[in-house]
């Protein structure tokens, strides 16, 4: 088969999914057509301007309005508002013809068969042959949409179901049609994976395909549990949510979200298509769904549901929640749950199962029966949406972002101790899984010794790898054998070809003592026995930052020398990073704030995952970055000098982005904030990281790595320092910061201008650093500095004072 390229792509349909998706594909480079109906009648301002109907602005005004709503939502749905630019709007009735010039065409319309049909009618005789077709529906059978329809078209056409916001959620579900071509499904698994940065998931065409089917059947479930066994919305949230690994919206939460509109009709329609799912036509009609329905509480959408907010005269918010016996609306109950502090006491997610399944109360009685009846559930799941249990798996975990899936989940469980509790709940397990343990199969999982994950296939009765990873590195799979060296707060493992791999793992991979003693023990095995170092993990987040524990405790007893000690050893092994003999490549993900920027900014080279959060946010507890990261910034912006009237401009923005902790949220917004360079690599899927980094690595020390030579740093002396000094004063004058923050800024303007210097020179990085030590310790000695530490310890959330 001929190799096959994506560059132009309509959209049909710009609602939420169809700008959403739009933006994610702008937002790695392809050109987007993205159409929608003409507008029935013109708005007000459009009257008032003179318009017509026949004006081009008012016939594209819902696909630019639904534009501009998306650009405008929180969390972005494009990588870097600038990408927006790579989308074209337009309309049904004027612009359908120019399919003709695409490579794809997704429709993204109204869930109504006869309206998707009369859409691809149109199509089928616009499009050029071999163009991909597909349809994001999340539930509409695919074959019929293509029955009566040329086989050339059929051979091209297939579900491809994103999930709702497609930019942050994982799963695209493939769902051939009776003859698309199985080229056209492999380009689609290649493409969602490398191209998308998705998992793709192939799916059967049947009811709600594979994410649908089972989470709506869980949260159904969960739904009817709760009010069985008599729990609040509240209980039910906090025991099916972050405890288990999952989205802390538990579930009436997550209903609320997706609209309870929405989630009653997937429910509806799975009752009315699967007639032989006899789990999901035994779930009971709800009559508080009907209550909340008939009163158009919808949930989010509407402003009220399961729970609602609203102020007061004095303008704070109070929060309620449903109660689900009366059908009124009273209080949040805020109330902790003893269960769950024992069970987070307990560590680990398979630690805290334990704890909730054997807990005797009306809280172990919903865990014990939501996993009985999702384990049985899933078990006869199969075959019937997939043959292979790890795509339901992979289902749950990329659209729900549910960490475990449901046969992983059985898994920590342990595959006997799940039957006996599905079969003492009353349900059925399906007999492929008794089959599975009488021949000796143990679990749905295994770890092959070449680290690969493999999983039960019920056809052959044994465990297959599951495919696709060759691209990837899991250091999961690998730690056990792999690793050479550990703490307890780091690990290093050998990756192969002569690159080891430092991974965090303190808590939320903070900095503290025993990260620095890994970053030094790596750097020193790297230089001594291998070619160079990847610092990546594949936890939530990189890292946080550093330790504020030890840091205000440290102030608080005014134990001065040893602080001092402990950001001078941190500055020292920035610089280590920096200057070691080997290529260090650090791999950024999620959040890399304070600390774990200021690693990222000392690396050799980045490979960070395109959904990257980073930021020196240090300002938020009342100090400067202290481990370098002032001083980087600085250096970066003496590099881009060029002329003297943009000096202080470099500079100032440098100054900014600490001062008002910005935190870039993409790898591309982190280009424009300067954390990360035009030389560091964004990789769109997060799995193919770590592999990506590796690469890099080896082709710098196989390329002769030589360390870098250390150069001068230029700054702006008293003059810039001066400009800061007013900034500061006005902001003062105009009450928007406080005398604490005013203090704040200034110690970073004398850092980053260079002291008291009389005009511009270059300074070394070492007298920059010991500007920021100095700077850093100061302010912790502040009452006010600690107040800051102290509330974020304990809130998470910055404190003004």
């Amino acid at each position: 088969m001929r190799n096959r390229h994506i560059n132009h792509v309509t959209v049909l349909g710009s609602g939420v999914m169809g700008s959403g998706i739009a933006c994610l594909l702008a937002g790695i480079g392809i050109d987007v057509l993205m159409l929608d109906m003409l507008p029935k009648e013109l708005t007000d301002k459009e009257k008032a301007k003179g318009l017509s109907l026949e004006d081009k602005v008012v016939r594209n005004r819902n696909a630019q309005m639904h534009l501009n709503a998306a650009i405008k939502s929180k969390p972005s749905p494009i990588y870097d508002k600038a990408f927006t630019s790579r989308i074209t709007v337009g309309n049904f009735e004027d612009d359908l013809e120019k399919i003709k010039n695409s490579d794809w065409v997704i429709e993204v319309i109204v869930e109504r068969l006869n309206i998707k049909n009369q859409m691809f009618d149109k199509v089928e005789k616009l499009r050029k042959p071999g163009t991909l077709v597909s349809s994001n529906t999340s539930g509409i059978p695919i074959q019929m949409m293509s029955k009566g329809r040329s086989d050339e078209f059929q051979a091209h056409f297939l579900g491809t179901h994103f999930f709702n916001p497609p930019r942050y959620l994982g799963l695209f579900e493939i769902i051939p049609g009776p003859k698309t071509k199985p080229e056209v499904i492999a380009f689609f698994q290649d493409f969602s994976g490398r191209f998308l940065g998705k998992t793709p998931v192939m799916a059967k065409d049947t009811p709600g395909f594979i994410g649908n089917r089972v989470g709506v059947y869980s949260m159904a479930k969960v739904m009817e549990l709760a009010q069985e066994i008599g729990l609040t919305v509240e209980e039910t949230d906090n025991l099916t949510g972050s405890i288990l690994g999952r989205p802390k919206t538990g579930t009436f939460k997550l209903a609320d979200l997706v609209g309870l509109d929405t989630a009653a009709k997937v429910t509806k329609g799975l009752q009315e298509n699967a007639k032989d799912d006899q789990m999901v036509q035994d779930l009971k009609d709800s009559e508080v769904m009907n209550f909340l329905l008939e009163n158009k509480f919808y949930g989010d959408k509407s402003g009220k549901g399961f729970y609602y907010k609203e102020k007061d005269q004095e303008g704070k918010t109070n929060r309620f929640a449903l109660d689900l016996e009366k059908k009124e609306y009273r209080p949040l109950d805020r109330q902790n749950l003893d269960i769950l502090d024992r069970a987070k006491q307990a560590g680990g997610t398979s630690a805290r199962l334990k704890i909730l399944l054997k807990d005797d109360s009306k809280y172990g009685d919903l865990i014990r029966k939501h996993f009985a009846s999702l384990f049985a559930y899933v078990s006869q799941r199969v075959p019937e949406i997939s043959d292979h249990l790890y795509a339901i798996d992979d289902g749950m975990k990329t659209g729900y972002a549910w960490k475990y899936g449901p046969f992983e989940t059985w898994d920590l469980i342990g595959a006997k101790k799940g039957i006996e509790l599905i079969e003492k709940e009353g349900y059925e397990v399906a007999d492929w899984v008794k089959s599975m343990l009488q021949n000796g199969k143990e679990s749905f999982y295994q770890v092959s010794s070449e680290g690969n994950k493999q999983y039960y296939d019920i056809d052959t009765d044994d465990y297959k790898t599951i495919p696709g990873q060759d691209a990837f590195i899991i250091l999961d799979n690998i730690r056990k054998s792999k690793e050479i060296w550990s703490n307890k707060d780091a690990s290093v493992q050998d990756l192969g070809d002569g690159i080891i791999n430092l991974e965090f793992r303190s808590k939320m991979n903070s900095i503290g003592g025993g990260v620095i003693q890994g970053i030094h023990k790596a750097i020193e095995l790297a230089e001594n026995d291998y070619k160079g170092l990847v610092i990546g993990n594949q936890g939530s987040n990189f890292s946080v930052g550093a330790n504020l524990a030890m840091i205000m405790m440290m102030a608080v007893e005014q134990d001065w020398f040893e602080l001092n000690m402990a950001i001078k050893q941190f500055q020292d092994t920035m610089m280590r990073v920096r200057y070691s003999n080997i290529p260090v490549v650090v791999a950024p993900h999620g959040m890399a704030l304070g600390g774990g920027c200021e690693i990222t900014l000392h690396a050799d080279k980045v490979v960070a995952a395109v959904e990257t959060y980073i930021g020196l946010v240090e300002f938020g507890v009342g100090v400067i970055p202290g481990g370098g990261g002032s001083k980087e910034l600085t250096r970066r912006a003496g590099m881009s000098y060029e002329k003297d009237d943009v000096k202080t401009n470099r500079l100032r923005e440098a100054y900014m982005n600490i001062a008002m902790a910005k935190v870039a949220t993409s790898a591309y917004e982190a280009k424009n904030l300067g954390y990360i360079r035009d030389q560091d690599i964004i990789v769109i899927n997060k799995n193919r990281q770590i592999a990506e980094a590796k690469k890099h690595a080896l082709i710098m020390a196989d390329a002769g790595y030589t360390r870098p030579f250390p150069e001068k740093v230029k700054v702006l002396g008293e003059n810039a320092l001066g400009m800061f000094y007013v900034g500061s004063d006005q902001m003062i004058a105009g009450n928007y910061i406080s005398e604490h923050d005013r203090k704040i800024a200034n110690k970073l303007a004398y850092v980053m201008t260079g002291g008291n210097l009389s005009e511009n020179t270059e300074v070394s990085e070492q007298y920059l650093l010991d500007l920021e030590r100095e700077a850093f310790l100061s302010l912790c000695g502040e009452r006010k500095t600690l107040e800051r530490i102290q509330h974020m310890l304990k809130t998470g959330k910055p404190l003004r004072n």
